[in-house]
């Protein structure tokens, strides 16, 4: 077995071998790289020259097949230009430049502003959209185009084309006829009061939240029990029943369209459909229905509903009754 000196030696030996191993690799490898990167740039140094050369070579044919094919009245302005290229270059940025400058003002001379308020051929938004064709023509006729077998297909109506006529005047609208709460009454005839000589206990429009209207819907004459009652004009009988808050009622259509109510009534005298005339009994009052005590509810309708109504008194009065 070898001493302990004696491996040391032989290490030291063995390292020493290979550093210089190492040394002598990477001087020759320091040595590839420098000869191949001169051969590489030597080899693109050449092609790089050969490129010049074929390229000038490549201008000066192409300058012969120029010249070659260049009328003669041409080959002079060639030989100026090939001559003064500083000056040609320069010429044409200028003129792009200048016709980049009046390119907003050549745009803007072609939009259309209307001169006068309204609807026209650019601006109305009624015209419909034109169908693509051939032809655009006014109103439907007879078009032949050339070679055209169906030539209508290639005809569109446009309806700017179209002559403008003026629309024919509308008439107003006659107003409709309303009925006049106190219109006179009707030629020849009579009239009277509800209960002739009964004060008025109630007026007519009195506020009252109690009613369904808000206010009072007609005008209460005070009178007892069986007091009779008359008919205001000449009518015929609408209704003659039970009629809920109103009680015993009795509704007459009078000549005029208006029609005349009598409410809480104890009996009635007369039935529906029958012909009553001015100042004729139709019943007795009482205080049926919704009622505090007896009264006669009496009103004047425009039409046979609830609410309705005008003041009774206004419209007696304008006939000539006063006995109220």
């Amino acid at each position: 077995m070898p001493s302990r000196h004696t491996v040391r030696r032989r290490l030291a030996e063995a390292i020493s071998a290979g550093g210089a191993g190492a040394a002598v690799g990477a001087r020759r490898l320091a040595d590839a790289g420098r000869t191949g990167a001169a051969v590489g740039a030597r080899r693109l140094a050449e092609a790089t020259a050969a490129g010049r050369t074929n390229a000038v070579i490549g201008a000066r044919r192409l300058y012969r097949a120029a010249d070659a094919r260049t009328p003669d009245q041409l080959r002079p302005a060639v030989r100026w230009v090939r001559q003064n290229r500083s000056t040609t270059a320069w010429s044409a940025t200028l003129t792009v430049a200048f016709g980049a400058l009046l390119l907003p003002s050549y745009a803007s001379a072609h939009i259309v502003h209307p001169t006068t308020p309204g609807n026209s051929a650019f601006t109305s938004v009624s015209t419909p959209f034109h169908q693509p064709a051939t032809v655009q023509v006014a109103q439907p006729a007879p078009y032949q185009q050339p070679r055209s077998v169906d030539s209508q297909h290639s005809v569109a109506v446009a309806a700017n084309l179209a002559p403008s006529t003026a629309p024919a005047p509308v008439p107003a609208a006659e107003p409709a006829a309303q009925p006049a709460p106190d219109s006179p009454p009707a030629p020849g005839a009579a009239w009277s009061a509800p209960a002739p000589g009964a004060p008025i206990s109630n007026p007519f429009g009195k506020p009252n939240r109690a009613y369904a209207a808000g206010y009072h819907t007609g005008v209460d004459f005070a009178v007892n029990s069986g007091t009779p009652l008359r008919a205001v004009g000449n009518a015929t009988v609408v209704s003659a029943k039970w009629d809920g808050a109103y009680g015993n009622d009795v509704v007459l259509r009078l000549p005029d369209g208006h029609f005349a109510l009598y409410a809480h009534m104890s009996s009635l005298k007369v039935r529906a459909g029958q012909s009553v005339s001015a100042g004729q009994v139709i019943g007795y009052s009482g205080t049926t229905g919704n009622s505090t005590g007896p009264h006669l509810h009496f009103e004047i309708r425009t039409a046979n509903r609830y609410a309705a109504v005008v003041d009774p008194i206004s419209y007696l009065s304008a006939r000539g009754v006063t006995d109220f």
